[in-house]
Parts: C-alpha cells; sequence; structure tokens
C-alpha cells in the first residue's frame, strides 16, 4: 500500500533548523516502511537533493517560492505516486482540496495542535467543511480530541489519538554532565531549564516572575532559558526583549541562550537539574516534557492542555494550578532544589514513563492501529 505524507512546506525533512511538526514526520514515518510504501513530501533547502531517502522513507522536496507553487508541486507528485492514503500535516485547508484532486484515495488530516483549527485561523464554518472532507482525524492528545470534538461533534466517530514521542537513546545521556557544567563555570549552580520558543504561550515571563523568590531560597539558582522567538532564528521580538528586561536585575541568575538545534539539546537537558514548561493555555502536547523525562529530569509544568497526560502529578514531577503559577510554580521547583533524592527519584520514573508510552515507536504502532481501524471499516482497498 502507498501512503504519502504531506508537510505544510514551512520547513525541509529533515528540519534540523526547527519545525515540530516536521520533526514528528521525520521521526515516526520511517518506522512505517516495513509495512506499507510511505512517502514524504516536503520543502526543499540548501544542500538536500530534490529526491532522497531518510531510513526507509522515501523524501520528495518541492523547489517552490511560495504556498501556492509548493501546492502545485505536491499534487504533480502526488499524481505520479498514486496514493491510497494521504496524510496531511496540520493543514485542514488543504483536505478538501486534495479530496477533489484524488477522489479514489483516504485523505486523513493529522493534527498537531490547535492552531489552524481556532478562530483566528480559520471560520467555524470551513472548519467544520475541512473536518467533514477528512476520512480520518488523528491529533496528538485528548486534549486536542476534545477540542476538535467541540468544535466539530461530527467528527467524532473518526477521530484517534497518536502521541509523539523521542529517541530514548537520543536523551538521557548525562555523562558528561559535570563536563558540560564546568566547562561554562556552572559546576556549583542549581540549574532550572527552560527550553522552547519564546512566545507568550510558553508562560517564560511566569518563570522569571518566580525568580526572586528562588533566588532568596536557593542563592546559587541558575535558571538557562534555551531558544528564542522563530524557528532556527536568533532575531527577537518584542516578547523576548520584555523577558531580557525582566531578567535584566538578575542577571547573574539568568542565562538566556539562542537559539539551540534539535540536535544539541540533549547536552542541555543533560546538565539540568529539572525542567520548567509554564505554558498557560492552548499547548495540545508539548513534546519539551518528553525530552525532559526522557532525560531522567523532573518536570514542572502547568495543569493545561495535553500536559496533563504527559506529567503524573507527584511521580514524574509537578503539575501547577496555572491560575496559581504566583505562588505554586516558585513552591514546587523549590521542593525539587532542596531535595536530591526526589529529583533523581522522579526523574527516574520519567524516564520509565517514556520508555512505557512516548517513543517514536509507540507513535508508529498508534498509527498502525489507526490504520487498521480505516480498513477495517471498509474505507481501503488492501
Amino acid at each position: 500500500m502507498r501512503a504519502a505524507f504531506v508537510t505544510p512546506g514551512a520547513y525541509p525533512v529533515p528540519a534540523p533548523r526547527g519545525g515540530s511538526v516536521e520533526r514528528v514526520v521525520e521521526n515516526f514515518v520511517p518506522l512505517l516502511a516495513d509495512h506499507l510504501e510511505v512517502r514524504i513530501y516536503g520543502r526543499t533547502a540548501k544542500g538536500l537533493p530534490r529526491r532522497g531517502m531518510l531510513h526507509g522513507a522515501r523524501c520528495e522536496r518541492i523547489r517552490a517560492p511560495g504556498r501556492r507553487a509548493y501546492l502545485s508541486g505536491v499534487v504533480a507528485g502526488l499524481r505520479a505516486y498514486r496514493p491510497q492514503l494521504i496524510e496531511v500535516e496540520n493543514r485542514p485547508r488543504l483536505v478538501p482540496l486534495l479530496k477533489r484532486q484524488f477522489p479514489g484515495a483516504r485523505v486523513w488530516l493529522h493534527l498537531h495542535s490547535n492552531t489552524f483549527i481556532s478562530g483566528k485561523a480559520i471560520s467555524p464554518k470551513e472548519l467544520r467543511t475541512c473536518l467533514g472532507a477528512a476520512d480520518r482525524i488523528l491529533v496528538n492528545s485528548f486534549f486536542l480530541k476534545a477540542d476538535v470534538e467541540k468544535r466539530s461533534p461530527r467528527s467524532t466517530a473518526k477521530l484517534g489519538v497518536v502521541y509523539p514521542g523521542v529517541d530514548p537513546a537520543w536523551f538521557g545521556g548525562r555523562a558528561l554532565r559535570e563536563a558540560v557544567r564546568s566547562a561554562r563555570g556552572w559546576q556549583h549552580r542549581q540549574i532550572v531549564l527552560f527550553a522552547g520558543r519564546l512566545i507568550p504561550l510558553k508562560g517564560v515571563h511566569h518563570l522569571l516572575a518566580a525568580l526572586p523568590a528562588l533566588v532568596r531560597r536557593h542563592p546559587n539558582v541558575l535558571m538557562v532559558i534555551v531558544g528564542s522567538p522563530f524557528y532556527g532564528s536568533n532575531r527577537t521580538s518584542a516578547y523576548s526583549r520584555k523577558l531580557l528586561r525582566m531578567a535584566k536585575p538578575w542577571r547573574r541568575y539568568v542565562h538566556f541562550e539562542p537559539y539551540v538545534s534539535h540536535e544539541h539539546m540533549p547536552a542541555w537537558f543533560g546538565m539540568a537539574d529539572l525542567t520548567v514548561v509554564p505554558s498557560v493555555r492552548r499547548e495540545a502536547f508539548g513534546l519539551v516534557n518528553v525530552e525532559a523525562m526522557a532525560s531522567g529530569l523532573p518536570v514542572v509544568a502547568c495543569r493545561v492542555g495535553g500536559m496533563k497526560e504527559i506529567v503524573e502529578d507527584g511521580v514524574t514531577g509537578f503539575l501547577v494550578d496555572p491560575h496559581r503559577l504566583a505562588v505554586e510554580l516558585p513552591e514546587r521547583i523549590s521542593l525539587l532544589l532542596e531535595d536530591e533524592m526526589l529529583r533523581l527519584r522522579m526523574g527516574a520514573m520519567g524516564r520509565e514513563r517514556v520508555l512505557e508510552r512516548f517513543t517514536w515507536r509507540h507513535t508508529a504502532d498508534r498509527w498502525l492501529a489507526e490504520l487498521q481501524r480505516d480498513l477495517g471499516t471498509g474505507g481501503m482497498e488492501e
């Protein structure tokens, strides 16, 4: 059986300089290659061939200056490939278009966030039309599933949850911990790590607001903030400049590290004592949670969105009430900083939880289970 995976076209596959959707695709789709013929469609980039193989999955890269040209290139590639299944990644509007172009194929929609189903991105009426055209809709958390059901109750029967994951062999390497810390002069600091884009959604301002209380109780604390406002870029924004102003009086206790490529992130997780994910809304999953847990770190996250499905409160870290961040965030961080055995125990439990349910192999297996359900409904001919 032939299956095609159409990425948004914002970043290439593989996406070394960012693109969370592309990163999910590049990691789990090749694991399907033992079961079906798979082909990934994405944009081209310097140094990447128009066609190539990625661990058993063929990549078709489109040279296109804009969205319309990219879509035309994808359609031309699909006509030549003639897939029986086309999966659209995170772009609902493409579903009815591809369904019209390829009426004999099953067209799935795989939602990685609720960004493109929100009222700002698409009208409720158009969204219902797009979801109605999909033969199956995959989401990355039960939180996102409930959101889609609320927006389009008729889509319930089409929905399936496929969690993203991590490569546990890639994370978890703490052998170089002291060497890396020593190289930066941080060997005697307690490191609280944030990793992600510097946008209001991620809540870094809440983390910085907790810093004065943390410094009073832990004078050797160091808050390390890794990331920038834009994927693959060190450009600043009004929000990131606001964060720098907030941190200025506490410069001895804060380190900003601009954009770090995904391949170098294990070292940053490895040197930390714990990770904080202070997103207060609309976080459908939060891949950084499982990356931190795979690295053996406890996680302090907000009790919102899909993060409630990842972090087990009191076991692999702590979930804090988004309405009580000013009190609960410094309290939970302090509790972990004060108790090394608690940190180690929660970190070990977090890695065990990842190995049990959040690897890319789990992602691929869940996807294949959704395929079997679709086949079972008579939606596709072998």
